[in-house]
């Protein structure tokens, strides 16, 4: 099939096509290795992968602080609405860490969790910050003392298996009435890896995309008492019914595999698909 690059686009074929390749190789050996060995597999796997593609667009956007900047400032814009000042904030999937350490200047306490140190180290770290390293699915903080989890691009690339387990730490986490806001990509207009240039399907670090059907039952199932959905974009997103994106969902995934896909990435459908999710404890 013919490459879909976006215009916004930065980087050559070629190098594209070196992403694909090698993170298609890092992904096939997670997806075919056991439980136990996958606790095992992510924090190399991911460290790896930032080693032998240089120009990951995670590495690239860490090294222009302007851009960097200008994503803390849309992640914040909506966060804010959550937090207070005896906030305790735990991001699983930090990266670089630069939306923990600024949420650490609003919040009492802030746990940032990540199964890769490439991309977080160097960083100067207030009291407050605590960067703690995961197998994948663990989140190492005290059970019960969380108010606001967060995750944005995270749940795509565990194994099914695997995030519910982390589901599951999270909700322990949590202190009760406690928020978790999830972000990830809606599978109807997917994929959002980098196979998305060459392929129908996710083959590479997105091991499951999901639709709202699939996260809210996985919420549910770990013990979520209720689920908020929010449309919207660039930190600007306004509260949906939940139970009309899952009508959106269900017309969408009766329609032809190829208008499916053009519709679901039309701007208002990705606006309202885009799946930002509060679950409550």
């Amino acid at each position: 099939m013919p490459m879909r690059i976006p215009k916004d686009e930065k980087r050559t074929v070629e190098q594209l096509r070196e992403h694909y390749e090698i993170e298609k190789e890092l992904a096939a050996r997670l997806r075919r290795a056991p439980r136990d060995e996958r606790k095992r597999l992510y924090g190399p796997l991911y460290d790896e992968l930032f080693r032998r593609v240089p120009h990951h667009p995670q590495l690239t956007e860490k090294s222009d602080p302007r851009v960097r900047a200008a994503d803390v400032a849309r992640q914040l814009k909506f966060l804010r609405a959550f937090l207070k000042p005896d906030t305790v904030f735990l991001e699983v999937g930090a990266g670089d860490c630069a939306l923990s350490l600024a949420v650490a200047k609003l919040a009492r306490r802030v746990f940032a969790v990540d199964v890769s140190s490439e991309i977080s180290s160097g960083e100067n770290r207030p009291s407050n910050f605590e960067l703690i390293l995961s197998d994948g699915t663990s989140v190492a903080v005290p059970p019960g003392t969380v108010s606001l989890a967060y995750s944005r691009r995270l749940m795509e690339h565990l194994h099914p298996e695997d995030a519910l387990e982390q589901l599951r730490n999270i909700h322990a986490a949590l202190a009760p009435g406690g928020r978790y806001v999830c972000i990830t990509p809606n599978r109807l207009s997917g994929p959002y890896d980098i196979s998305g240039y060459f392929e129908d399907v996710a083959t590479g670090f997105h091991i499951k995309e999901y639709t709202l059907a699939e996260l809210a039952t996985a919420l549910r199932s770990v013990g979520f008492a209720r689920l908020a959905a929010y449309a919207g974009g660039k930190g600007l997103y306004v509260r949906v019914p939940v139970s009309l994106v899952l009508l959106v969902e269900r017309t969408l995934e009766a329609l032809p595999a190829n208008w499916r896909r053009g519709l679901a990435r039309s701007l208002p459908m990705r606006a309202l698909l885009g799946m930002t999710v509060v679950g409550v404890k």
